[in-house]
């Protein structure tokens, strides 16, 4: 079941709140696509196929698509919510494939869907600096497929995902080649994409008012609460306690 209500829209753009409660292990039908459109997973994970390729979507990895193509999906990890952002002709000159999300294009995307009632303006600020972060990733093939499984063991918290070379002997290649694997397809280490996901659920956290820094950062595997505050600082650009303020309800 998907549901979907509008957040913002004039005649340039709009962004959609989209949330996917279905569990579907298989293929969906081909789903077209209508308009030029950028989605960003705001929580959970899922698969997608199309023209591209195929690709793993977390909130670490959106992607966009060109109006009249079509893509099949998968959720094999339940539900999802996502931002669907249609854009006229113009506003986004990037071919269709993956984007990377980086931390501070996570919180851009946080902030644009707390944007006010000033749409021509605030939001549509808030939504060219959002553009302005993310990354297009065109890249394909085995060594896609490869960097997928690891950041889907890594997501979804694999027992031998709690380090290196256990990932690379779960995914049964070595720790080298996995490292250099995952670096090229995704532009970040194994280790950057670690703290990515630790620093959106973070994220979360702290938008729902979370205090215990300490707390916060022994749930999340951090050594102790400088460790989180440093890690948080150099994805994000801000330190918790700034994030906190900009992201309260």
């Amino acid at each position: 079941m998907r549901e979907s209500s509008t957040v913002a829209e004039t005649e340039d753009f709009a962004v959609h709140a989209v949330r996917c409660a279905e569990h579907r292990p298989g293929w969906s039908e081909p789903e077209p696509f209508h308009g030029d459109q950028i989605v960003l997973v705001r929580a959970g994970r899922f698969r997608m196929r199309s023209r591209q390729g195929r690709a793993v979507l977390d909130p670490t990895t959106g992607y966009t698509q060109a109006s009249g193509e079509e893509g099949q999906f998968a959720h094999p990890a339940g539900g999802d919510v996502c931002t669907a952002i249609i854009l006229s002709p113009g506003l986004w000159r990037r071919p269709s494939g993956t984007v990377r999300v980086s931390a501070r294009a996570d919180v851009a995307h946080r902030l644009l869907l707390r944007s006010g009632p000033d749409v021509g303006y605030e939001t549509a600020e808030r939504l060219m600096g959002l553009l302005a972060h993310l990354a297009v990733d065109e890249q394909g093939g085995r060594r896609r497929a490869l960097a997928d499984e690891a950041r889907e063991a890594i997501a979804s918290g694999h027992p031998q995902a709690a380090g290196l070379v256990p990932l690379a002997r779960l995914l049964e290649v070595s720790p080298s080649h996995l490292s250099r694997t995952f670096r090229r397809e995704t532009g970040m280490s194994v280790t950057r994409y670690r703290n990515r996901i630790r620093v959106g659920r973070a994220l979360d956290r702290l938008e729902q008012g979370e205090r215990d820094l300490s707390g916060l950062a022994a749930d999340l595997g951090f050594a102790d609460h400088a460790h989180l505050t440093r890690t948080i600082r150099a994805e994000t650009g801000h330190p918790p306690a700034v994030l906190r303020g900009l992201l309260r309800p």
